[in-house]
């Protein structure tokens, strides 16, 4: 089937089911198989299709070829350039196992949730497209791994969870710390009461999204534009390079930038989700708070407010504030207790009670990065970006505990570490900081109806929910 250029071709679910079948001949019918002279029988083979194919699926590809039985078969992108570097990593790594190479492409999603030998499905669109995906991925009879945060706006995590119940089905949130062994450990000192009650949490993640002001560039052949922005109804979103980094394959030359689809609120939730889908999902892991959400948010400025402020009904406060003095950019969380602290970030945790800490977790504090000019990126790139690896020599096999995790539950039907309603619950309260933050003003909200307590104005706010483009609905 073949798409013109930046047409619309955004399919709601009764279109999706009506799709005419790409027949037989389009799947990918695999035998038991041997990898590193260990046979793989069918019964134990999950097949993947992968969905958004930028620097992170190449990133979550390694991590997805470490585990034992797993193979990805097809991936999709609104970019061709970049369906067909995936198509080759993939293709690469099958035949350096032995595999015959297979790895089908396509431009539209439904497509590929068509595919009948697909067990699995990867999510790592951006945000805005996660919630469709995810939930015609879970009618289409696919577990799910979606990369965090779990959805844009608030209803969407609700919606997702809903259809996920619906259709049994199991869904991981990409939240992988969830899975790291020093942040495991600091929920499990947290929850012990190892440093007694707590009454602050100091979680470091970064600023809101700013207002989207790029300046419109020449829409690139290889890129459909149309279905890149998907459900977004928001007619100033012009295409801008920084949004969609382009790359090429001859010469290779990869993404230099993250997509910085993330730092604009028509677009994203800035590091408030980007990196509080992180730290603020730990916090409330930590403190009980999975499936719920703060019941009071105060924006940074308000009545001369320093900081964000989460106040939980426990009476726990969280505020987005540096938790290391020396090094105030750190993203990292704090947890204060009547009876001590502990520090945890990436490779990094550390307890006033040392004794407390295994030394083969503690790692390495975070230590300032070195003072210099800022570096080089493109007009209008946000100086929070930050410059991304070359894919030279790429790894494969990344051990995953995380990835390894939601396949295991796959095969058990047993729930994940990090549930859709964890993701759900760690989602809605970065809108809740987001929304605060335009509105420049306290909100009450009520975790229990996942309502806003007597505020038409905040519960009609785009990330409470926003009227999809036509044709899309949630």
């Amino acid at each position: 089937m073949k798409v013109k250029e930046n047409e619309n071709k955004g399919l709601n679910r009764r279109d999706f089911l009506g799709l005419s079948a790409i027949g037989l001949t389009g799947l990918t019918i695999l035998p038991s198989y041997v990898i590193d002279g260990v046979r793989v029988a069918p019964s134990d083979r999950v097949l993947m299709g992968t969905i958004g194919l930028g620097r992170q699926a190449l990133s979550d590809f390694r991590g997805f070829a470490g585990v034992p039985g797993l193979q990805v078969i097809a991936c999709c992108d609104v970019d061709s350039v970049k369906q067909q570097r995936f198509k080759k990593t993939v293709e690469d790594w099958q035949k350096a196992k032995g595999l015959a190479p297979r790895c089908d492409t396509y431009e539209q999603y439904e497509q590929l949730l068509e595919r009948k030998d697909i067990d699995i499905v990867e999510v790592v669109t951006p945000d805005h497209w996660h919630a469709l995906m995810t939930i015609h991925a879970c009618q289409a009879g696919k577990d799910v791994y979606v990369q965090k945060p779990l959805s844009y706006t608030i209803r969407e995590s609700l919606k997702m969870i809903r259809v996920a119940h619906d259709n049994k089905r199991v869904v991981q949130v990409g939240s992988q710390q969830r899975s790291s062994k020093e942040f495991q450990k600091a929920i499990e000192l947290v929850q012990a009461g190892a440093i007694g009650h707590i009454e602050k949490i100091y979680a470091k993640v970064g600023d809101p999204p700013k207002p989207l002001d790029l300046p419109a560039m020449p829409i690139p052949a290889n890129l459909n534009w149309n279905l890149w922005l998907g459900p977004l109804n928001d007619g100033k979103i012009v295409y801008n390079s920084d949004l969609a980094p382009q790359i090429t394959l001859d010469p290779v030359q990869n993404e230099t930038l993250w997509g910085a689809w993330r730092w604009y609120l028509e677009t994203g939730n800035g590091y408030t989700a980007d990196w509080g889908a992180h730290m603020f999902d730990i916090a409330q892991a930590a403190i009980g708070m999975d499936g719920s959400a703060p019941s009071e948010i105060t924006p940074k400025g308000y009545n001369g407010t320093q900081y964000m402020t989460f106040k939980y009904q426990t009476g726990v406060v969280m505020t987005e504030q540096p938790y290391l003095e020396d090094n105030p950019g750190a993203q990292g969380i704090k947890f204060i207790g009547t009876k001590g602290w502990i520090e945890v970030a990436r490779g990094y945790i550390a307890c006033s009670d040392p004794s407390l800490i295994p030394a083969e977790i503690a790692g390495r504090r975070p230590q300032p990065r070195p003072a210099g000019p800022p570096a080089q990126r493109p007009a209008g790139q946000p100086a929070q970006n930050r410059p991304a690896p070359t894919q030279a020599g790429l790894q494969f096999e990344i051990s995953s505990p995380h990835m390894q995790n939601f396949v295991d539950c796959v095969r058990s039907r047993n729930k994940p570490i990090a549930t859709i309603e964890k993701g759900a619950s760690t989602a809605i309260t970065c809108c809740l900081g987001n929304i605060a933050n335009e509105l420049k003003r306290p909100l009450k909200w009520d975790p229990a109806t996942y309502t806003f307590i007597d505020d038409a104005e905040a519960s009609n706010h785009r990330l409470m929910h926003y009227e999809y483009r036509n044709p899309y609905t949630l």
